[in-house]
């Protein structure tokens, strides 16, 4: 069994740098090999590139831009009457993901109109995000990457995100029916919304392209006191021969650097 990759997201792991940059070098001396991050767009990129390059650093995985954040949005995908922002904003991560060679790009659903009710709305918007999905799907397809959607859960992080549950996904997924758009799993959203962790992520791997992990209830580091044995799903993985990235998307405890012991500790158990 081939040991599991993790990557840093940079966008939660060594915060205590201002630059996606420092950050990026601060990974690579920890010891990633990859970093995936949510919004790099205010980023110099060639800057990203320079430092990507020299650090030998994979870029594992870029979100589709968020849309207003200061109005509401979080990604737009589903969102209805906002396709053509939606495919200018794809068309921007398409772009900085060829010049970082990313293969990966979650394409954010985004979430429930304010003061809707998610019944009413729920068909129009899963037949917009399918729409779109099928329109990013010929995009990426053309360039070699992959899109992925993420459930997110409703009931501790977004009350409005649309899509909540990776069974949702998969009808997503059905509809859409496209090799270039895969699922990502994030098990702290799974376990928070469903549970069940073992025969869903038996049941929905095929279907993945990605992975992120954070214990929950708190988010904070995989072996930091919580409800999920990352033990156990780590033996897991690797007797299902997953071989993409595990993204470490947490909010650590304290400094990014003191509570890297578990995979470090992983690591050296896997040399």
């Amino acid at each position: 069994m081939a040991p599991l990759k993790f990557c840093a997201n940079i966008s939660w792991l060594f915060t205590e740098l201002p630059e996606f940059t420092q950050r990026m070098r601060a990974a690579a001396r920890a010891g990633f090999r990859a970093v995936e991050a949510a919004w790099i767009y205010n980023a110099d990129l060639k800057e990203l590139k320079t430092v990507k390059d020299e650090t030998g650093l994979e870029f594992a995985l870029i979100n589709t831009p968020p849309g207003d954040l200061d109005a509401g949005d979080l990604g737009l995908c589903a969102v209805p009457g906002r396709e053509q922002e939606f495919r200018q904003g794809l068309d921007l991560a398409v772009r900085f993901a060829k010049a970082l060679d990313c293969r990966r790009i979650h394409l954010m659903a985004g979430r429930v109109p304010a003061g809707a009710d998610r019944s009413a709305v729920a068909m129009e918007m899963e037949d917009t995000f399918v729409q779109n999905l099928k329109h990013a799907a010929g995009v990426l397809s053309q360039e070699g990457i992959l899109g992925l959607i993420e459930p997110i859960n409703t009931r501790i992080t977004d009350p409005r995100y649309f899509l909540h549950s990776p069974h949702q996904a998969a009808v997503i997924l059905q509809r859409v029916s496209h090799p270039s758009i895969r699922m990502q799993m994030d098990i702290y959203h799974w376990q928070i919304m469903d549970g069940n962790l073992t025969q869903n992520i038996r049941r929905y791997l095929p279907m993945t392209g990605h992975i992120q992990i954070a214990q929950v209830p708190d988010r904070h580091e995989p072996d930091s006191d919580g409800e999920i044995s990352f033990s156990f799903l780590f033996k897991l993985l690797e007797e299902l021969d997953y071989q993409d990235y595990i993204g470490c998307e947490y909010k650590p405890r304290g400094s990014t650097e003191a509570g890297l012991d578990w995979v470090t500790r992983y690591w050296n158990d896997h040399k």
